[in-house]
């Protein structure tokens, strides 16, 4: 019910993030999630039940999705984009972190007959939103984007000026605004009459918007049936198979399978994501879980007993399922490396201002889209193919997600959101592969630079934007009669 009710959240963030911003749109969502959450432990009947899970969603999950990494992507200095949202993705992890382990205390201490068992993990998400509701009056800064957009450039100023820690009039606070507003001058240009229909069809007939929506809708889908969110729904049904059968026992693997994840999301936040590269950090990810899941898919084929009757298991065989146990610990950390990050990171950084909450909201449905149905098809894809055919079919998903990878997706690690034009107006066949070599960020703010010693264009505040414009055009002409030539 909350996946169905997020479908339509994500479309409702259209309307919340362009008109309130962004933090007031978190700020709703919170309200929303509270009263979810105490509509469903005060349920007497499984209707109510059913309506809290689904206002959840609606109102909760579904616009926080669109809303979260949009904000990051926009607030973020480019050098760290990654590792901001990745943060976001990695608090997915958090929840389902201490989902499992309210469940896991429950279990152990209240009397299955106590509806106490289910109330007080459900009660968990109104003191996570009351938190986060509090906190964001005191450290969230609206996003300077979203108030160019509105035509309050003095604010915006002011809040770059609080989340770069560098006065209004520093040259790289400048420069940013001065690349905002190119970017909308030529956008206003390109959208004048244009209505909310005529954005959406700019989304599917523009040929670099097209490509980006068609690369950001491929990636959730891959990584929707690349067998993660199988693992994590039915992970108890999982660890049965390698004989974990008792509730406690499972519940305790849920709760260290959600610490692995958790852990593993930050560490690849940290450590990979933005020093290694988007790709390289997908190829690690995407060949690592590919493998562990393989390797369960192998063990359930060789060993088909280990479903029916675990018990008669000879000690090697024993000894193997217990590698497959560990093969699901690992494929979440590879899935926290590879899929997890980049599936909320890739849409809020590629596409457009004009289109950005429009465009991440339709992707972000079909998100919650392809979940749902992912989540409806295990059970019969278990029995119609065998419980090993199923990963089996996963695997077959990770290795075309890997050459989709290879072939469609730039690296975008260290560009800023207003050069990503120049990457997508490159032929189709040339921007995953050769992308960021043929047209290198010209953005403003990469012509910034300082260092230790207190040397750089940007220490003395003596650098004319207007200046680097006209060399920037120099270089691109220069280019363009060099190819001609040629």
């Amino acid at each position: 019910m909350v996946q169905l009710g997020s479908i339509g959240g994500s479309l409702l963030s259209i309307y919340l993030c362009d008109k309130i911003g962004r933090v007031r749109t978190l700020q709703f969502c919170c309200i929303f999630w509270i009263v979810a959450a105490i509509i469903q432990i005060t349920s007497k009947n499984v209707g109510q039940l059913y309506a809290g899970r689904l206002l959840e969603g609606l109102f909760g999950v579904g616009p926080t999705v669109v809303c979260g990494p949009v904000y990051l992507a926009e607030v973020s200095p480019k050098a760290i984009r990654g590792l901001c949202n990745s943060i976001f993705a990695g608090a997915v992890y958090l929840g389902i972190m201490l989902g499992y382990f309210a469940n896991y205390g429950t279990i152990l201490h209240i009397p299955d007959t106590d509806e106490k068992q289910w109330t007080i993990p459900t009660a968990v998400k109104i003191i996570l939103a009351g938190i986060i509701f509090i906190l964001s009056f005191l450290f969230c800064i609206e996003s300077p984007r979203w108030l160019i957009k509105k035509g309050d450039i003095d604010q915006a100023s002011i809040n770059f000026s609080k989340l770069r820690h560098l006065p209004e009039d520093h040259p790289y606070i400048l420069s940013e605004i001065a690349d905002i507003n190119d970017q909308l001058a030529v956008e206003a240009e390109a959208m004048k009459n244009v209505s909310l229909w005529g954005t959406f069809k700019e989304m599917f007939t523009v040929y670099s918007v097209r490509y980006r929506m068609l690369l950001c809708l491929s990636i959730q889908m891959l990584a929707q049936w690349s067998g993660a969110n199988a693992v994590t729904i039915y992970a108890t049904d999982f660890f049965a198979l390698v004989g974990k059968t008792s509730k406690a026992d499972n519940m305790m693997m849920t709760a260290v399978s959600g610490v692995v994840k958790f852990v593993s999301a930050y560490l690849a936040a940290f450590f990979l994501i933005d020093l290694l590269g988007r790709r390289k950090s997908l190829y690690i990810g995407i060949i690592f879980q590919l493998i562990c899941l393989l390797y369960f898919a192998l063990f359930l084929n060789i060993c088909p007993q280990a479903v029916d009757d675990f018990k008669s298991l000879t000690s090697v065989q024993v000894a193997a399922s217990r590698g497959a146990l560990a093969a699901l610990f690992l494929s979440g950390t590879a899935w926290c490396m590879g899929w997890n990050a980049v599936q909320y990171l890739i849409n809020s950084e590629v596409l457009p201002l004009r289109v950005r909450n429009l465009g991440s909201a339709i992707i972000m449905c079909f998100h919650f889209a392809n979940q749902y149905a992912n989540s409806k098809a295990l059970p019969y894809m278990m029995s119609g193919m065998n419980t090993y055919g199923a990963f089996y079919f996963f695997v077959g998903v990770l290795a075309l997600g890997l050459l989709f990878v290879w072939f469609f997706l730039p690296e975008c690690s260290g560009r800023s959101l207003e050069s990503m034009e120049e990457l997508f107006n490159l032929p189709w066949y040339l921007i995953g592969r050769r992308g960021a070599e043929l047209a290198p960020d010209h953005s403003e703010v990469n012509r910034i630079h300082a260092s230790n010693d207190h040397t750089g264009n940007a220490e003395g505040g003596d650098i004319d934007i207007d200046m680097q414009k006209e060399e920037r055009e120099q270089i691109e002409n220069a280019n363009e009669k060099g190819k001609s030539l040629a």
